[in-house]
């Protein structure tokens, strides 16, 4: 049994964007060459798309061993070749998943040009796209939102997509400048058993499998799990988690599929927020140093989810297609930490503050996607029309903690030795921060597109999507500095319209090349990334709001190796400060502006060399002064001008073959102060590949081969995480 190749949110889409700084004369010279090249090629060399090789094997595993994806759903939420895709993607495959020992999302930004990470506060992922602020809630899963702040595992991922640039069209609200939407293996009739133990530095210890099978010619059903108790580079730290995400394919009839799914997943982990810096530069310490209590008991991370799935396929028949997707998930999250303040002027002391945070979040959505063909005029339309409504209920409760017998928010500790046991008490209302509440958000959204072939040379795609959001908040506090005032309400509610338009047009002057321009624009609701910003005074502002433009071009080199290369300028608008008239921030301005370049290859060389990798030229600059240390022309936090990652791999023989990758960040700021910088680094990973017989594989993974002291990420000037030292993964796999 097979579902259709469409009943999945995202097919594969081939590896890469590339992008280019302010779309001058210079940029534009990327764009003619590369398209030249490509052309110069064509002339001497004609391929085909449709070319066939005899070493092809026709089965589902055919792709498995390939870094390179041909097709994606995501980006327009048709199945449509990436190479007629006017946007920026990545897809990190399963193949690149395995081959790299990827764990976490950020092993998955790592070699994608245009996204970095900065540290979450030691206890979510956090990602930075092309420059815009780094995002919690701009997560999916099968093409659904997933935007609790947690660290999200690959156990159960088919490939993940990472899509660059504004994508409100397609997913909804935020998506400013980017989003990352998880693919997860699902039930399809296929025979499966595979399970992977990987054993390694730091006690890593990770189990992990994958069962499927047809029961009958009507039914099938695939489990995937897995269970990790590691241990980290970083002071008493360690990992433990566990999931499990069975899910079951049924044919409901000749044309229709439906697939059920559960997931549950657990996380708990100590938080940690890194060091803090002095002149300007992180503190040269030993990459465990802890500042707070190092006691874990009191410095924790936990997430508890629970999800429910629900897709329903049905095929009409002549280009007319059904989906709908349901999914419903209940989170629990929950963590604890101490955080380093600036080092005093004598560099002797340093200021640990703590505070506490708990989320308790139920979502709930579901869409329905018609897609259909129209042929008039000789012209051919792909027209996708649909429907997502959704809820979202959060519990949200955050107190601050007290030293010194519960008289003070804050406790200077030896530089020296800034691991002190330090008695701590939580109370609500400790901060101006703190909140008891709660929260409804309702959505309604509606889009339409047309992808349109005017002749095989020429493409466009146009598309609109409103979405009604409307936010209630509760303040639960009856007492203290939270009580509810005249400015600041126990009720507040807030209703954006939200229009989210996108166009494109895409010229192919040859079958394996393509050139497009990309106009999109996405908007953020006042509710904020996990929507409990909502106040008296920015309730009836305008949402905020990214404009993207961008250039650029793909070419399939051969079959199985795609090169992208793109221009853009990313705008962000509306942004809400602080007004010198009234004292409150009710006054909107220009927010920032990104300009840059992206370059990107992915695919197999050779039969025997796969690559992945890019380039990104970066230029993001507040456009605007936000505050005393965000000012007009400040360089946005956690943003290198420059970085470049490569992976190879190369098999020199059927059994046995070696990895080796290269990651270059420039410089950075860890704030928009632009006071403290993170140091450029260069840091080098290796890999070994042995299948003993075609059923058991080992491969031994080298993370910083070079043993290379480098920083990492950043939450600020005094939250700074170090890299890890050296580290070995052994996995030991088995399929049958």
């Amino acid at each position: 049994m097979t579902t259709t190749q469409t009943s999945r949110t995202s097919l594969a889409g081939q590896s890469r964007a590339s992008f280019t700084r302010r779309p001058t004369a210079i940029a534009a010279q990327i764009t003619v060459a590369f398209a030249c090249a490509a052309a110069q090629a064509q002339t001497t060399t004609p391929a085909t798309t449709d070319q066939t090789l005899p070493t092809v094997r026709v089965s589902a595993q055919a792709d498995s061993d390939k870094y390179g994806a041909k097709r994606t759903t995501s980006a327009v939420k048709t199945d449509t070749a990436v190479l007629d895709t006017p946007q920026a993607i990545t897809v990190i495959t399963e193949a690149l998943i395995k081959d790299q020992a990827m764990r976490s999302m950020a092993d998955v930004t790592r070699y994608v040009p245009g996204i970095g990470m900065a540290n979450g506060e030691g206890n979510r992922d956090s990602p930075v796209f092309r420059g815009s602020n780094s995002a919690s809630g701009d997560f999916y899963i099968d093409g659904v939102r997933d935007d609790v702040e947690y660290y999200r595992d690959l156990y159960n991922v088919e490939r993940v997509e990472a899509l660059t640039g504004p994508n409100a069209m397609i997913f909804g609200r935020g998506g400013s400048g980017g989003v990352i939407n998880r693919v997860i293996k699902q039930a399809d009739g296929r025979s499966v058993r595979a399970f992977d133990l990987t054993l390694g530095s730091y006690k890593n210890r990770r189990l992990t499998a994958d069962v499927g099978q047809a029961i009958n010619e009507m039914a099938a059903f695939r489990v995937t799990a897995m269970a990790e108790d590691s241990g980290g580079y970083q002071r008493d730290m360690y990992v433990k988690r566990k999931g499990v995400n069975p899910t079951v394919s049924l044919r409901a009839g000749k044309n229709t599929n439906i697939v059920l799914g559960f997931e549950h997943y657990e996380d708990e982990r100590p938080t940690d927020r890194g060091v803090p810096s002095r002149n300007g530069r992180p503190l040269d310490l030993p990459v465990n140093a802890f500042f707070g209590d190092p006691n874990t008991a009191g410095r924790l991370t936990t997430l508890r989810s629970d999800a429910v799935t629900a897709l329903i396929d049905h095929d009409f028949g002549s280009g007319a297609h059904l989906t709908n997707r349901t999914r419903y998930t209940d989170y629990n999250k929950f963590y604890q930490n101490y955080n380093a303040g600036a080092v005093n002027a004598a560099g002797t002391l340093v200021p640990i503050s703590a505070y506490n945070n708990h989320q308790w979040r139920k979502n709930f959505f579901n869409q329905t996607d018609l897609t259909f063909d129209v042929n008039a005029g000789g012209v051919k339309h792909r027209i996708l029309t649909g429907l997502e409504l959704g809820q979202q209920d959060t519990d949200y409760l955050r107190m601050t903690g007290k030293f010194t017998n519960g008289t003070s928010t804050s406790i200077n500790v030896p530089l020296a030795t800034p691991d002190l046991p330090l008695p701590t008490t939580y109370v609500l209302g400790g901060s101006s921060s703190d909140r008891d509440g709660k929260s409804k958000a309702k959505i309604a959204g509606v889009y339409v597109q047309d992808q349109i072939e005017l002749s095989p040379q020429w493409q466009l795609i146009a598309g609109v999507r409103y979405d009604r959001f409307k936010l209630d908040y509760h303040n639960n506090a009856t007492s203290g500095i939270l009580a509810p005032t005249p400015s600041a309400p126990a009720d507040l509610s807030s209703s954006d319209n939200l229009v989210s338009p996108r166009a494109g047009v895409i010229f192919k002057p040859f079958a394996t090349v393509s050139l497009y321009a990309n106009y999109s624009v996405a908007t953020f609701p006042r509710g904020g990334d996990q929507l409990s910003s909502l106040t008296n005074v920015n309730k009836g502002l305008k949402p905020e709001k990214f404009t993207n433009y961008e250039l650029g071009g793909k070419w399939e080199i051969n079959p199985d190796l795609l090169a992208t290369a793109a221009i853009y300028k990313l705008e962000r608008n509306n942004v809400a400060v602080m007004n010198p008239a009234t004292g409150i921030a009710d006054q909107l301005v220009d927010g920032a502006r990104t300009y840059g370049v992206e370059l990107g290859i992915v695919g197999k060389v050779t039969r025997d060399w796969n690559i992945n990798g890019g380039y990104a030229y970066q230029d993001a600059k507040l456009s605007a002064t936000a505050s005393a240390t965000a000012l007009n022309g400040a360089t946005v936090q956690n943003v290198p001008k420059s970085t470049f990652a490569l992976w190879n791999r190369y098999d020199f023989s059927s059994a046995f073959g070696a990895g080796l990758g290269v990651i270059r960040r420039g410089d950075s700021f860890t704030s928009t102060s632009n006071t403290v910088v993170l140091p450029a680094y260069t840091r080098v990973d290796a890999a070994l590949f042995y299948a003993i017989n075609p059923n058991y594989k080992v491969q031994l993974n080298v993370e910083n081969l070079t043993d290379k002291k480098y920083y990492a990420y950043a939450n600020g000037d005094n939250n700074i995480t170090p890299g890890s030292p050296r580290a070995f993964k052994l996995v030991f796999s088995a399929k049958y």
